[in-house]
């Protein structure tokens, strides 16, 4: 099995993109954080001692989405062309799930971007909740969709 991401002497490297032809991309992630009643009614009566909970949350998303190559290695720069985001109330958990979709024109795909942009999305939610409730949980990031590329679609079911 060939590594992507070892050269011909097992050292790290980045994957060259220069032949592959540009397409448009997305990737849609999405993410849960579940908390304490207490937690839950702190945010939606915005009431959080540090401030408008959600509203950060969505800057922290679109800002983690957009720093994904300085955190996770051998990941491209992108030059991202949209970062959107969507927050659910889950009352009955209670909680939220976080959704981030990334999309460009490009070489490579926006998949960690997504991804990166739900993790940091909502352990911002945890950050600004955590003098509340520090048994939050952060659960099932996943890919959602992406489109675009050689590998095509993928929804998850």
């Amino acid at each position: 099995m060939n590594l992507t991401h070892l050269d011909e002497n097992d050292k790290p490297k980045m994957v060259d993109v220069s032949s592959k032809p540009e397409t448009v991309r997305s990737a849609t992630a999405s993410g849960l954080i579940e908390m304490s009643p207490d937690a839950y009614e702190a945010v939606v009566t915005q009431r959080a001692k540090k401030g408008p909970v959600l509203q950060t949350a969505v800057i922290a998303a679109i800002q983690g989405a957009k720093r994904t190559p300085e955190l996770i290695p051998m990941c491209h720069p992108l030059m991202l062309s949209s970062v959107k985001t969507e927050i659910e109330e889950l009352p009955d958990l209670p909680g939220f799930r976080l959704w981030v979709t990334a999309k460009l024109t490009g070489k490579t795909g926006v998949e960690m971007e997504a991804l990166t942009g739900v993790s940091v999305g909502l352990l911002t939610i945890y950050d600004m909740l955590k003098a509340i409730d520090k048994g939050m949980v952060i659960r099932e990031i996943r890919l959602e969709s992406k489109t675009g590329g050689k590998s095509g679609e993928f929804r998850r079911d």
